[in-house]
């Protein structure tokens, strides 16, 4: 329509049109848009290299992570036979009409869910990352790394200390943090009340990019729901609350063999958990309508996992008759409810809740449960944990492990699901301001050895993985800044 004003000239299109795009508030969102896009995908690869490459390029990882999804599909199926239960089917009407009525208070509605049992839980996925091995490395000819003591047994490249100080500077012990109190360079209520002021300029502004540099040094409460649908690039626009609409009446429509997972899981965790039971019901709308999303199926580009297929009744093997099954690719596993709970204090409008954490799940959760050689992969971070935990506390690792109590068996339920469930919420919401801010999940292995080395004088004493469990049993009292501060900065190295 622009186009056909007189004044608009062609010898000054090019200018003309970079002007209206300022004007009209579009050049910001192209800029977001790209720079959403710069901080999904992976750095790109020798253009002759393979396409699975750009899921994984170590061959051993990617067989890894085959053999897994067999395993977990081996359990669905088998559940589908003891129970006589079918993966997918219609609703009948009344029952469509029953769900529909009660969307929002699912929570009060008591399936007997006795018989399902989650798909594996953390501690199965564990034992499959302590077996992996890389073949050319079988008879331990690379000297480093055999004396690399923890449970985690391939050579990954993961950063030292100097490196991660390097990585996360802005936590350095003289920059104002939201999550300190007594930072001794800057009074708090000074800091605070002046990073505010940042914070409510940075969302004026409406700059991804400034946004993700802002949380590093943390969100203001008030202002953390704006900042991070910023940097996700979620504004909530008719068409995004249409989708979340459409993907509620397919939950309305077909009965999945993986809502009664979702519901057991919720019953599970949030619902016995002080924080977040009172969320139940929003997460079983979330989570259902998550399952239903195809769009989810774009992140297996770049993951190293493969969504599962399941073919049409009679019709097995034949490749025009296979359905992903379940439609999102991802089927939930004992905890996955809890990547959602912490979100439902941020949003309580269904379908931005929705879409955070679909944009939270596509660029960091699906990286905690698939095998992977990704700095952000679950194997990484294991590796870092044990790692600086050997380098910097080694008496401690070494009693540990003498006692049959590698720290890796406690620590990696916390990581596996990015500590929800494990610290206080203002606490947790500070350590995800950092995973967005840093666009990695590095700070949950730091955060991991950091609660090892604060309990260090107890943990010496234990004698056995029970009395190590016991006492860092309870996390809801740490505080999450100073531990990484401390860490990282006054640890000497």
């Amino acid at each position: 329509v622009s186009l056909h004003k007189p004044e608009i000239k062609l010898e000054s299109l090019k200018e003309d049109i970079k002007d209206f795009l300022k004007t009209s508030g579009w050049e910001k969102k192209l800029q977001n848009a790209v720079y959403s896009e710069l901080n999904m995908f992976p750095f790109p690869c020798h253009p002759a290299a393979p396409p699975e490459h750009i899921k994984e390029p170590l061959a051993y990882m990617r067989k890894a992570q085959g053999s897994w999804e067999k395993r977990i599909l081996k359990s669905l199926n088998s559940m589908c036979t003891e129970l006589n239960i079918p993966l997918a089917q219609k609703r009948p009407v009344n029952e469509q009409k029953e769900l529909l009525n009660k969307w929002n208070e699912m929570g009060t509605d008591e399936p007997d869910l006795s018989l399902f049992r989650p798909v594996y839980a953390p501690k199965d996925f564990l034992e499959v990352l302590m077996n992996l091995r890389n073949p050319n490395y079988e008879n331990g000819e690379q000297p480093s790394f055999r004396n690399h003591l923890g449970l985690i047994q391939v050579p990954l490249k993961v950063k030292d200390i100097p490196e991660l100080k390097e990585d996360f500077s802005e936590l350095g012990l003289n920059i104002g943090q939201l999550g300190i109190d007594d930072s001794a360079q800057v009074p708090p209520e000074l800091f605070e009340n002046e990073h505010v002021r940042v914070g409510q300029k940075v969302l004026a502004e409406q700059d991804s990019a400034a946004a993700q540099q802002y949380v590093r040094q943390g969100c203001p409460t008030a202002l953390r729901a704006d900042l991070w649908a910023l940097i996700l690039n979620i504004s909530n626009q008719p068409e995004d609350i249409l989708y979340y609409e459409q993907l509620k009446s397919n939950v309305i429509q077909h009965d999945l063999l993986v809502d009664s997972l979702i519901y057991k899981d919720v019953k599970l965790t949030a619902s016995n958990d002080d924080y977040y039971f009172v969320f139940e019901d929003y997460l079983y709308q979330v989570l259902l309508c998550f399952s239903r999303d195809t769009s989810v199926l774009e992140h297996f580009t770049y993951s190293s996992a493969t969504p599962p297929k399941s073919y049409i009744q009679g019709k097995l093997g034949m490749e025009e008759y296979a359905v992903f099954y379940p439609p999102n690719g991802v089927i939930p596993f004992h905890g996955f409810s809890m990547y959602v709970a912490p979100l439902c204090f941020l949003y309580h409008e269904p379908s931005k809740l929705y879409q955070i954490f679909r944009e939270m799940y596509v660029r960091f959760f699906f990286r905690l449960h698939s095998i992977s050689s990704h700095p952000s992969g679950i194997v990484s971070l294991c590796l870092l944990f044990e790692t600086l935990l050997q380098t910097h506390l080694p008496q401690l690792f070494y009693h540990l492990r003498e006692i049959g109590a590698q720290p890796l068996r406690i620590s990696f339920k916390w990581m596996v699901r990015a500590f929800s469930g494990y610290l206080a919420t203002d606490q947790l919401l500070l350590l995800w301001d950092r995973i967005l801010g840093y666009n990695s999940l590095e700070i949950l292995a730091v955060l991991a050895a950091a609660v090892f080395a604060f309990r260090a004088v107890n943990l010496m004493e234990v004698t056995s993985l029970a009395a190590a469990e016991a006492v860092l049993a309870d996390l809801s009292t740490l505080k999450v800044m100073p531990l990484l501060q401390i860490f990282l900065f006054a640890t000497v190295t």
